[in-house]
């Protein structure tokens, strides 16, 4: 219901939009929070991925989830930026891995 009002009945000012998207970070994280968990069980074996890294990982999932689709909405997406949107989200977690390796080892 509300996602038709705001399509039929709001300017398309970022504001209006925000109210829908927000609720979407939620759902983006709810849902790849089990895809992330298996991920890791599946390729980390070394290293496991303890409540709080695959929470940030699912919150690094949503947080793509909702930039895709706000810039979706303002037709600003492309391939190569949601290629490259994801891989700097994946170095910033790969470096965040990294480093709270370091710490853990010393």
């Amino acid at each position: 219901m509300l996602l038709v009002r705001l399509v039929g009945g709001s300017p398309p000012l970022a504001f209006p939009r925000w109210f829908v998207l927000h609720p979407d970070l939620h759902g983006y994280h709810r849902h790849g929070a089990t895809l992330i968990w298996f991920l890791n069980r599946r390729f980390s074996r070394r290293h496991p991925a303890t409540g709080g890294i695959i929470l940030r990982q699912s919150m690094w999932f949503g947080l793509f989830g909702v930039t895709a689709t706000w810039m979706q909405m303002t037709r600003a997406l492309s391939g190569a930026i949601a290629f490259f949107l994801a891989l700097s989200m994946i170095v910033i977690e790969t470096f965040l891995r990294l480093r709270e390796r370091s710490q853990d080892g010393s």
